[in-house]
């Protein structure tokens, strides 16, 4: 082990090295994605003007980090617009004027440079969340598990993928487990200063996703048991009066750390609202929670907008207005449901088993492998321990333990409490969202592996370092045989990256970012003409292709005029065609009325390429389109 502990720092470098190298690569190379069109434009609007009404679903602090390098940019932003002006979730337009070049009477920026930037601080975030992965696991059980841990995260797919996206989904992962490290600290020593610390992290995650409203009760319930588990030293005369102490002063000081937390909540919100009309709440507000809309009208939105009303007219109180307009949107939001493709179905009502399918299909199998086999050691050293017990020593067993493996507890509750909050939801919108639970994983993991490894390293040492070497090696492997698909990644027993878009599409495998890719086969395709058989593959240059695109950038900016927009339910004709997976899914599986078109002709002839793994380009001549047709 102290070879180990001499050799991690270089390790360690090397392992974020990798990842940042390979970040800084796919940003590169990737288009935008279907929601970065909205959360950049939102980004830098926050952070210029000091206005939020472009995504207030979202609360500010991801975009005053991603707004932050666009400020050295020299760039124009459609504030002379009507959608600006007196728009009302106008986000998605002006995204597309202000990275799209849209709008030929508006000056256009540069759209590489404004995405290649606007990236760069969610792979900074990335890259400190898997540094402090090592430290909080060498904290914890070592350097071997710190070294586990950190390479969980670094080679897996899912988290390459989206750690350099303008989402905020690597963000709320990052800052929950922040926030988690920071209040364990509290647990175990409330003193002032870790009361201070605890609530600014606890309000950065509060600014990071507004899902993290589920920390407020999780905190508060284990402040109480760990307070009540608190043991009294023999000197104490009265245990009672000890845990009524230990209680108060716990309840106390969490009240204090929340208090910290809203005045944080307070001065981002009032940094990010300063030059916004507060009518602009207002008619956000009404737009999202007007009777007109969504299910009509009930309870929860007549609360939303009279809150709102009566808030905005409180002098100071507009930067919470502001605030709690977003929480009662994202609720609203996930009351509503969203439209995806899952096994052969589109629908909007959730499905329970949504979230299990994809962890074991997108995950891969190295890691699942590794959760299993520590699951399984977990619950024997749980029996061990309880094992030819007296049952009447099962309750000090159990507090010791929570009092000296706090971190481990709140972690597994959190997993579960978040993974049935997920599974029972009624919002299915890709595995990104389990991201929260998986540096926890990761650390849990980790543990449980270097633990089993360091009791049995004398009697099983000659297996256990090769089985370890060969684990970090697969690992290692995974990321570098998919390259550079990474989003559209599936285990190999979901049928892999190319036949995974059977299973879900969306963030899970198509997302908008192969379009450059699309370019590239457009590009050699036709540099090849000259030299190809008449007829070898399909019409000779290809221009235009008939192109149904889903993503956030401009395929004009890409493709100039060699595309024209298509859609399902068109009438086929004969040339080429590259058609996302989110609509060739849809247009295959999505109810229709009848006579109505959809993709089911241009699926049966079969895909001759594809760009990346989730645009499909077919070539279809005459005769298959009348093959086809009958």
């Amino acid at each position: 082990m102290h070879h180990l502990k001499k050799h991690a720092p270089w390790i360690v470098t090397g392992l974020l090295a990798f990842y940042g190298i390979l970040s800084l690569l796919l940003s590169s190379q990737e288009s935008a994605i279907y929601d970065e069109r909205a959360h950049i434009p939102a980004a830098y609007s926050s952070v210029r003007y000091g206005d939020m009404r472009l995504n207030p679903e979202h609360p500010p602090l991801l975009k005053n980090l991603v707004g932050l390098p666009l400020l050295f940019l020299n760039v124009e932003f459609p504030t002379n617009t009507p959608e600006w002006k007196t728009g009302t979730n106008e986000q998605w337009v002006l995204g597309d004027i202000f990275m799209n070049c849209t709008r030929p009477d508006i000056v256009c920026n540069n759209s590489e440079t404004l995405l290649f930037l606007a990236r760069l601080p969610i792979t900074l975030i990335a890259l400190v969340l898997a540094f402090f992965l090592f430290l909080w696991g060498r904290e914890m059980s070592g350097t071997l598990t710190g070294l586990f841990a950190i390479a969980l995260f670094v080679f897996d797919p899912n988290i390459i993928a989206h750690g350099h996206y303008v989402t905020t989904d690597i963000g709320i992962a990052a800052f929950m487990f922040f926030s988690f490290y920071t209040f364990i600290h509290f647990l175990k020593k409330p003193t002032w200063r870790n009361v201070f610390i605890a609530g600014i992290f606890l309000g950065l995650v509060e600014l990071t996703k507004f899902s993290a409203v589920l920390l407020f009760p999780i905190f508060g319930l284990f402040v109480l048991l760990y307070a009540l588990t608190k043991q009294a030293s023999p000197l104490q005369n009265s245990t009672s009066h000890f845990r009524l102490r230990q209680i108060g002063e716990y309840l106390g000081k969490y009240t204090i750390m929340i208090l910290v937390c809203f005045s944080l909540i307070t001065l981002f919100y009032a940094f990010n609202t300063w030059n916004m009309p507060e009518e602009k709440t207002l008619d956000t507000s009404h737009y999202m929670f007007s009777p007109h809309t969504g299910v009509g009208e009930n309870a929860g939105k007549r609360f939303a907008r009279t809150t709102l009303d009566a808030m905005v007219q409180i002098p100071g109180l507009d930067p919470l207005a502001h605030y709690l307009l977003g929480v009662f949107m994202v609720f609203s939001r996930v009351a509503g449901g969203n439209t995806f493709y899952f096994l052969g179905t589109v629908s909007e009502d959730a499905s329970p088993a949504y979230f299990p399918i994809l962890f074991l299909t997108k995950e891969t199998l190295p890691f699942l492998f590794l959760l299993l086999i520590t699951s399984v050691y977990t619950v024997f050293r749980i029996i061990k321990t309880f094992r030819n017990k007296p049952v009447s020593t099962y309750y000090s067993i159990l507090v010791h333990s929570f009092q000296e493996r706090i971190a481990q507890y709140l972690a597994v509750f959190f997993i579960l409490f978040y993974a049935v909050i997920s599974i029972t939801g009624n919002l299915n919108i890709g595995f990104r969202h389990l991201f929260p639970i998986l540096p926890f994983l990761y650390l849990l993991m980790a543990k449980t592996a270097a633990d089993f490894y360091h009791r049995n390293k004398q009697q099983l040492g000659y297996i256990l370092r090769p089985l370890t070497a060969l684990f970090f090696v697969l690992l290692f492997i995974t990321p570098l045989a998919i390259y550079p698909n990474y989003l559209s990644y599936y285990n190999l027993l979901a049928g892999g990256n190319k036949n995974g878009y059977m299973i879900a599409t969306d963030s899970n495998y198509d997302w908008g970012q192969d379009l450059k890719h699309l370019r590239d086969f457009i590009d050699d395709y036709n540099r090849r003409c000259p030299y190809l058989e008449m007829n070898s593959i399909g019409q000779c240059p290809i221009s235009p292709i008939h192109l149904d695109y889903f993503g956030g950038s401009n395929p004009a900016l890409y493709l100039g005029n060699r595309y024209d927009n298509w859609y399902a339910a068109k009438t086929p004709e004969p040339g080429w065609y590259a058609i996302s997976a989110v609509f060739l899914q849809e247009g295959l599986y999505k109810a229709k009325a009848p006579g109505q078109q959809g993709y089911e002709w241009l699926h049966n002839l079969g895909e001759t390429a594809r760009a990346g793994d989730s645009i499909f380009i077919f070539y279809v001549s005459p005769e298959d389109l009348n093959r086809s047709s009958q």
